[in-house]
């Protein structure tokens, strides 16, 4: 399945976080939305300063600290300036100062001619760096858009899916009725954070429109206001994808369920049921059990495996002969 995998400029970091951070821009304004910012990874360019250029990550936001500023210090004034002006032929995508250190004129000079983004702020070094990098895995993040709904059951975040008319809504409607909480209806957007999570949302273009259900026959269902606070989530993580299909004769459907059939969403693999749907089955139910069987395999019990290992050992040992029955010889 295709996913979009984001980038923003170097201005929308600093209007979006231009406030909370109290970014200032000192040099490199025509850099602001030519820059674009394709990983959350953060580089320290110390090794470029003293020289060392051979592997440069210029697509990553250098962040400046006292152990550089302390380093240029040392230097005579021409070869620091030479120094930075290394690095801002580097073309890096910004260059950003913490501690609110105050830099020599030839930062600025470097940043308008190169058109290198220069901000700064005074947040402590190590901090900002952390949260930087958490504003950009968020920004960043591989996004993708599923047809389905999500619905936290038990703790469990359930995608349901299945083709139009099946009864997706219906199902995650009789779940919030049964005091479980609704994430997203319809279209679900989801985030791969870090390596593999993923977390689902609602794609409503306002929180005002998400948390509504269509029913077909009903029309649009507010479920805030029907069930209030506690029947709706604005984030949930997805651990199970369960596959509603139109129940077919002769189709092959898990019975035992020893082994999990995985799934693959942004590139990230997660339990996958297939649920046949029939008329009167009480598919919300089953989705509770297979939340409660998810949620044992989490702790380390699978029941399915359990069951088997128990059969196979009473077989291994062959019938048990009772000595108070007495057995016919014929």
């Amino acid at each position: 399945m295709a996913f979009t995998a984001r980038k923003i400029t170097v201005g929308t970091l600093f209007t979006d976080r231009q406030e909370e951070w109290n970014l200032e821009l000192l040099g490199g304004r025509n850099g602001l939305d030519k820059h674009m910012i394709v990983t959350s990874d953060i580089n320290r360019p110390g090794m470029a300063l003293v020289g060392f250029t051979g592997v440069f990550l210029r697509e990553r936001i250098q962040i400046v600290g006292s152990t550089e500023l302390t380093y240029l210090a040392t230097l005579d004034e021409k070869t620091a300036s030479a120094d930075v002006r290394r690095v801002f032929e580097l073309d890096p995508v910004c260059i950003l100062v913490a501690k609110g250190l105050d830099l020599t004129p030839i930062w600025k000079k470097e940043a308008d001619r190169c058109g290198v983004p220069l901000l700064r702020t005074p947040m402590d070094t190590t901090p900002f760096i952390h949260r930087l990098a958490g504003y950009l895995d968020y920004r960043l993040a591989p996004e993708d858009k599923i047809h389905g709904d999500l619905v936290d059951v038990f703790g469990v975040g359930m995608l349901i899916t299945g083709q139009s008319g099946i009864g997706k809504s219906e199902c995650a409607l009789d779940l919030v009725d049964r005091g479980h909480r609704l994430v997203a209806d319809d279209v679900v957007r989801v985030l791969r954070r870090g390596t593999g999570i993923l977390m689902g949302y609602s794609a409503a273009p306002s929180p005002q429109l998400a948390h509504h259900i269509e029913i077909r026959g009903v029309g649009l269902v507010d479920v805030y206001s029907l069930y209030g606070i506690r029947a709706i989530r604005v984030q949930k993580r997805i651990e199970v994808e369960v596959n509603l299909v139109s129940w077919k004769p002769g189709m092959d459907y898990e019975r035992v369920g020893i082994e999990d059939k995985l799934t693959e969403i942004i590139g990230v693999r997660i339990p996958r049921v297939t649920i046949p749907v029939i008329p009167g089955k009480n598919l919300a139910l089953v989705l509770e059990v297979t939340a409660k069987n998810h949620i044992l395999k989490v702790f380390g019990y699978n029941p399915a495996q359990a069951f088997n290992d128990e059969l196979i050992r009473v077989m291994s040992k062959g019938p048990e002969i009772d000595p108070n029955i007495t057995y016919d010889q014929e």
